[in-house]
């Protein structure tokens, strides 16, 4: 019974394809941090702290350039967009390898920016490909596959890099974005759904009608999540470092993950779907009380248990909502926003749970990011109290040909003046 959410949507014609794909575009684009943090540290002989503005320039770059890449998709189609962006990540990373320390500063910002968009194409074409009925554990198999990705891609960039160098690392990273570009641009799955075409070229939804208050209070929610996620990796390495345990770190954050996993399977089985707010103050709270213990590795093996179970479902939550909320003809540019909020989430959370560390003591990460999560959890939830006491009127949506039809035969306004429509592809 558990399984059958699951069963009924991977029988989704091309869900099982745009998982398997976009599964593996994201194991180089995974790797990509460590690998230039590898890079810089032993090629260029520079200290970490230089590796981290090298990796906060490509955060930059990419946040910047997630929306903008989703506009694109939603005027000019998804093969375009492809191309430029495979195009120019695989000369970033192949230039990249060569160039000193400041050049690759400076160009890491457009690489970044210029970042193949994997991640929100695959929510796009979900919320294209599953029915409402089945676009909860959609985004849930969506959530479970990155986290394999982001489990197999640091672990092998860390070993080329290591076995061979890092500049073969990031050499093996360019081939990887290729084949993963090439992959999605073969693919090419869906950006909206068929009865979601748009009637007319050269319109589009105004962002007024989408980018309102509960939109960005779950902007909010999913960049709270991310910071929670990347300060705890950041204080449990502390922690376990200060214990004299460093050894059981890996050990550690595969448990981590794996309960990740769990929690994303379990609420992809639900039959109704939780607001990505009810699904981070607990996460947070629960993060908070990890500080509590931890005074050996498999104590805080087990008090991460609660607060990782909720990880993919809450981001798995904030996919979800924001597909529902904003149009068809908009939603490339609205997942671009999302992704943009996720890796804003991660550039904020290593640095505050490092300075509560370092100032403080390690577990004080813990509390620290906790802390920040739990206060964005109150400060959205009167959005959402105001959303379920008075619903928001509905988005306009791209017409269904029966409804274009029953139109015109009723002399009634033409499509153009009832449904506000996008390019899509040209």
């Amino acid at each position: 019974m558990l399984l059958k959410p699951y069963r009924e949507t991977l029988a989704l014609p091309g869900i099982k394809s745009l998982l398997a794909v976009a599964t593996l575009a994201r194991i180089p684009i995974a790797a990509g941090a460590v690998v230039v943090t590898l890079h810089v540290v032993t090629d260029l002989g520079r200290g970490y702290g230089a590796a981290g503005l090298v990796g906060a320039a490509l955060t930059i770059g990419g946040s910047v350039g997630a929306p903008v890449m989703g506009r694109l998709i939603d005027r000019r189609g998804l093969r375009p967009v492809l191309l430029l962006t495979t195009i120019a990540e695989v000369i970033f990373w192949t230039i990249a390898q060569s160039l000193p320390y400041w050049p690759l500063l400076a160009l890491s910002l457009l690489g970044g920016f210029l970042a193949l968009p994997a991640f929100s194409v695959a929510r796009q074409s979900i919320a294209a490909l599953s029915p409402e009925e089945h676009r909860l554990p959609a985004f849930a198999l969506d959530s479970m596959t990155t986290e394999l990705s982001f489990m197999a891609g640091p672990a092998l960039g860390v070993l080329i890099a290591t076995g061979v160098n890092p500049r073969a690392a990031m050499l093996t990273l360019a081939a990887g974005i290729l084949l993963a570009g090439v992959g999605l641009y073969r693919l090419n799955p869906p950006i909206r759904a068929a009865h979601e075409a748009p009637i007319a070229a050269g319109e589009h939804v105004s962002r007024r009608t989408w980018l309102r208050p509960r939109y960005v209070a779950v902007l909010a929610v999913t960049m709270a999540a991310t910071l929670v996620l990347s300060g705890t990796d950041v204080t449990v390495v502390a922690v376990l470092r200060e214990n004299g345990e460093v050894g059981w770190t890996g050990l550690v954050m595969s448990l981590w993950a794996f309960y990740s996993l769990l929690g994303g399977f379990a609420y992809g089985t639900l039959h109704r779907r939780l607001s990505p707010v009810t699904l981070l103050a607990p996460m947070a709270v629960l993060t908070i009380a990890v500080s509590l213990g931890g005074a050996h590795w498999w104590l805080l093996a087990i008090l991460l248990l609660p607060c990782g179970a909720l990880c993919a479902p809450t981001i798995t939550a904030t996919a979800d909502a924001v597909s529902r909320m904003t149009p068809a003809s908009a939603r490339g540019e609205a997942m671009g926003l999302h992704n943009s909020s996720l890796t804003a989430g991660v550039a904020l959370g290593g640095p505050l749970a490092g300075l509560a560390a370092d100032s403080l003591a390690p577990v004080w990460g813990f509390a620290a990011v906790g802390g920040v999560g739990a206060l964005i959890a109150l400060a959205v939830l009167p959005a959402e109290l105001r959303r379920s006491a008075s619903p928001q009127p509905p988005i306009p949506s791209q017409p269904t040909p029966e409804a274009v039809a029953d139109a015109l035969q009723t002399g009634a306004a033409g499509p153009a003046d009832q449904f506000p429509t996008s390019a899509g592809r040209t």
